[in-house]
């Protein structure tokens, strides 16, 4: 079994920047993609930011520009970069690992934006 924990959240002000990581252990050759999803009170949990194993990367139209989703394979870790925040960045986020039939997901990870 995969597991994933995301770890990097916290109170930052608007503005400011934050690395949000997530470390994988365990293997499953099925995974095609990880990605960061966040849910808000209220809302539904959303996509943020996605990279396949081909390396090709998508993004919700809110954080174009602001975000950026990488990962380094010999440590087994997703990373989300997260520059220029907001206050509706405000959420917790998850970290996925994803496969056709059924993905993996984390506890979450905190992040408020706030003055």
């Amino acid at each position: 079994q995969v597991q994933l924990v995301e770890s990097g959240g916290g109170l930052v002000q608007p503005g400011g920047s934050l690395r949000l990581s997530c470390a994988a252990s365990g293997r499953d050759f099925s995974i095609n993609a990880m990605g960061w999803y966040r849910q808000a009170p209220g809302k539904q949990r959303e996509l943020v930011a996605s990279i396949t194993t081909f390396g090709r990367t998508k993004y919700a139209d809110s954080v174009k520009g602001r975000f950026t989703v990488s990962r380094d394979n010999a440590k087994n870790t997703l990373y989300l970069q997260m520059n220029s925040l907001k206050p509706e960045d405000t959420a917790v986020y998850y970290c996925s690992a994803e496969a056709v039939q059924y993905a993996f997901w984390g506890q979450g990870t905190q992040v408020t934006v706030s003055s």
